[in-house]
């Protein structure tokens, strides 16, 4: 049995005996005597040598991708007989880190720090943040501020720990309501109530037709002045355009985002200069916690025969 599995990935796979691994570059064509392989683990997104598997590898039977989100990997629409797996599970610790980095990273005014830093200024008491919760009308602190985690999955579930743990009050949103991990859900059609009581808002929705622009203008302009959003979900399921226009016009207190749309962000794109704004290069996932013993517990299914894992339904 042959294994595809790229290099320039974050994470760990020790093939057992009788299995040959090959180690492929995603951004370069797969040499045409490795396209036998039986199964490839990939990064996430389109790529070149995704592409070339969906259409060229016609002994491939399991695609398992790093991402929770399965939606580039779809997008290279592999054939019936492929199983594709995501990476559901392996990224909610970072994912929920980067979060908490983002929101407090803005809140805290640390861009501002830095910026006073190289400019060899002390700047005490122009900081806010240092002196109360709400310094004019803004925040300064994850301390004692409502957030709302829309898209209440596994990662948003360790989101809303972590902001927990950091004395926030958590609520999410889901496409069900109810209680799950110990927090107060509800759905979109709650958002209308929510989000004027928002300070933080979390988006961690998934791409799809129903998610694109779901933070719309209509909802951006139901929260508060100085509240944040963070999204480390996916770029298109906020209306960048909206957002872009609120913060220029001091109708929201910043934004933090590990995802844009497109990907890459062009370098004349209007949020590299929107006040109050962070960028991050779609990173929060990091390393792939337990990825050896998901990839191993997939290949011995595989090979017996038996259901996968994260199965992506298509």
């Amino acid at each position: 049995m042959k294994i595809l599995a790229t290099t320039n990935a974050p994470f760990e796979f020790e093939a057992p005996e009788g299995v040959e691994v090959v180690s492929i570059d995603e951004d370069q064509p797969i040499p045409a005597e490795h396209l036998d392989a039986d199964g490839a683990i990939v990064q996430g997104w389109t790529s070149p040598a995704v592409t070339q598997l969906a259409r060229e590898a016609t002994h491939l039977r399991w695609v398992q991708t790093l991402a929770a989100g399965p939606d580039g990997v779809l997008a290279a629409n592999f054939p019936a007989q492929v199983t594709i797996t995501n990476g559901r599970g392996l990224h909610n610790l970072t994912v929920a880190e980067t979060a908490l980095t983002l929101a407090l990273t803005g809140i805290r005014q640390v861009p501002e720090m830095l910026t006073a830093q190289r400019e060899q200024r002390w700047e005490h008491d122009a900081y806010g943040a240092w002196r109360t919760l709400r310094p004019e009308g803004r925040l300064g602190s994850v301390i004692d501020t409502n957030v709302l985690v829309w898209g209440f999955g596994a990662i948003g579930q360790q989101i809303a720990r972590n902001f927990t743990a950091m004395h926030a009050h958590v609520k999410g949103v889901a496409n069900s309501a109810g209680e799950r991990a110990g927090f107060q859900v509800f759905t979109d059609a709650d958002l209308p109530t929510l989000l004027p009581e928002t300070d933080i808002l979390i988006m961690v929705l998934p791409s799809s037709a129903d998610t694109r622009h779901a933070l719309s203008a209509e909802r951006i302009a139901l929260l508060p002045n100085h509240a944040w959003v963070v999204n480390v979900g996916r770029g298109v399921t906020v209306d960048q355009d909206a957002l872009v226009a609120a913060l220029n016009a001091g109708e929201l207190g910043g934004a933090a985002l590990d995802v844009t749309d497109p990907e890459p962000y062009p370098v004349d794109g209007p949020l590299w200069s929107t006040p109050n704004t962070i960028v991050f290069p779609h990173v929060a996932g990091g390393v792939a916690y337990g990825s050896n013993e998901l990839f191993n517990d997939n290949l011995a299914r595989l090979r017996a025969g038996e259901t996968l894992r994260n199965v992506v339904a298509r």
